[in-house]
């Protein structure tokens, strides 16, 4: 398994702005980043195939939260701007091959097998 170490979650008024990192062990075909909040299952948020940086979003974040990896592929960025309170919740870097075969999927929450230990963001 690919160790992942998340970094730079906190706090942050309504409309602002925060980065999370995380660093991997090695490259991998698919990360992204998932959120969960108090009550409810972890869902995918954004993800992106390392290979050429191809992202999906989520409808909630889109146009807000802007996900990135450095050229070597083993850092895992995510810029979340105009932060609103209902981005409250822990965050997690994951990890994974993607789902499926010949063109592994990136957005299913199936092709991951990794996972970083969370940063809690909250928006007040």
């Amino acid at each position: 398994d690919v160790q992942l170490v998340e970094s730079g979650g906190g706090s942050a008024q309504a409309g602002g702005s925060l980065r999370l990192s995380c660093e991997a062990s090695r490259q991998s075909y698919c990360m992204a980043w998932f959120r969960q909040v108090p009550g409810k299952e972890r869902e995918v948020i954004a993800t992106i195939r390392v290979i050429d940086g191809y992202a999906i979003y989520v409808d909630s974040v889109r146009g807000r939260f802007t996900i990135s990896r450095d050229n070597a592929g083993n850092t895992l960025y995510l810029q979340m701007d105009s932060l609103q309170p209902e981005d409250t919740g822990m965050y997690y870097c994951a990890a994974g091959p993607g789902h499926g075969g010949y063109t592994p999927d990136c957005h299913s929450a199936l092709g991951y097998n990794s996972w970083g230990q969370g940063t809690q963001v909250t928006v007040s």
